[in-house]
């Protein structure tokens, strides 16, 4: 509705799209359809206008829009039914730039039915004074003079239309300078008191500079010793880190230290082990040849008694006959 509002004047259609857009969001809002029926009667779509301005009506209660609606019949082709609007509205009750609008759409349904002196005659009404200038008079007077110009009046309708013109002319330049802004520079001399405020406002700003950068001083220095002893801390977190990795070291040497030790025992059983399996071999291949114990234990008396078997051995030589070999 706002983009309605503010493109009505350069783009109607465009405001009409906008409308329906917030009519068919808002349907029973009262501002929604008075947006659309405002637009409808700018693109010249009277049956809608009529629509929505008899909604309108029918929700709020109100008849603001009478001359839109006198006007809109006119559009329609139906100048009796808005004279007959036009009748039943309070004039009293409407404001000013109502009333206005409604002698004027009142005048123009007179001249649809060739009720000329009518239309003239509709046209008198309060505001209508030549030597005065309001928002609603230019389209007034230009009322007047199309109506003194079908009633042949040439002289009086250029006239009219003239001051048509310029009130025209002086509400562009009114509106033109409401639209200025003048900035005023004013001097003016302090008087001792405000001296004295003034000083002692600067003294107070200077000692909250001071307290300001003594807070900051302080946060500056609070924060070196923050980072000092976050160093210490990772110092010390270094050092924690080498004596432990000094000791994981430690025990890995040892743990190596005893692996040797254990691999060097194993070796030593295995040793032990082939020995005894070599003398049990042994023991098995003398008994295949028929080798026995009492070979053995002869060869070891033997070893153990040389002398006697050197007497047995000369007794025998003694008992053998000469010559003989056995």
């Amino acid at each position: 509705m706002a983009m309605a509002a503010r493109t009505i004047d350069e783009d109607p259609q465009l405001a009409h799209e906008y409308a329906q857009a917030a009519m068919r969001h808002a349907g029973r809002v009262a501002v929604a359809r008075e947006t659309l029926a405002v637009t409808a009667y700018a693109t010249g779509d009277f049956a809608l206008a009529l629509r929505e301005l008899r909604t309108v009506r029918r929700i709020t209660g109100r008849n603001e829009h009478v001359a839109m609606l006198v006007d809109s019949e006119r559009g329609v082709g139906r100048p009796e039914k808005a004279l007959e609007e036009g009748r039943a509205a309070d004039r009293d009750a409407l404001p000013v730039q109502q009333r206005v609008e409604l002698a004027i759409a009142m005048s123009g349904a007179r001249l649809d039915l060739g009720q000329t002196e009518l239309a003239l005659h509709e046209l008198d009404i309060a505001e209508d004074d030549p030597n005065r200038a309001f928002e609603w008079s230019a389209g007034l007077f230009a009322a007047r003079a199309a109506v003194l110009e079908d009633l042949g009046r040439a002289e009086e309708a250029a006239e009219w239309a003239r001051r048509a013109e310029i009130a025209a002319d002086a509400i562009a330049s009114k509106l033109a300078e409401d639209d200025t802004i003048e900035i005023e520079e004013i001097e003016f001399e302090m008087s001792e008191d405000l001296a004295v405020l003034d000083a002692d406002l600067h003294g107070e700003s200077a000692t909250a500079s001071t307290d300001v950068d003594d807070v900051e001083s302080e946060s500056e220095s609070e924060s070196e010793s923050e980072s000092e002893s976050e160093s210490e801390s990772e110092s010390e977190s270094e050092s924690e880190s080498e004596s432990e990795s000094e000791s994981e070291s430690d025990a890995s040497s040892n743990s190596d230290a005893a692996t040797a030790v254990e691999e060097t025992v194993a070796v030593e059983e295995t040793v032990a082990v082939e020995e005894v399996s070599i003398e049990d071999e042994v023991s098995e291949l003398l008994a295949d040849a028929g080798i026995t114990d009492d070979a053995e234990e002869a060869s070891d008396s033997a070893e153990s008694d040389p002398q006697g078997e050197e007497k047995r051995n000369d007794d025998t030589e003694e008992d053998r006959p000469d010559g003989a070999l056995f």
